[in-house]
């Protein structure tokens, strides 16, 4: 998957688990920050998002320990390749 469709599928889950939650979800840029930004989610909101992007992508970037991350760009950096 190139980086398009991994920002697309990661923009696709967090739009889910915003709206879901009953909000409405900001234009996304690269430069998004996740945490403490626009996107109106929280850390538990984030590890689901996480959890996701393992089951979809079959990657688990995290398997030997936390890599911090702040932006949607940083984060699909992280399943890309």
């Amino acid at each position: 998957m190139d980086v398009a469709q991994t920002r697309a599928t990661i923009m696709q889950v967090i739009h889910r688990v915003v709206t879901e939650r009953g909000h409405e979800i900001p234009e996304l840029t690269g430069a998004t920050v996740l945490l403490g930004g626009a996107i109106p989610i929280d850390s538990l909101d984030l590890a689901a998002i996480v959890v996701e992007l393992e089951s979809r992508f079959g990657k688990d970037p995290f398997k030997e320990g936390f890599i911090e991350f702040r932006t949607l760009d940083e984060l699909v950096a992280l399943y890309v390749g």
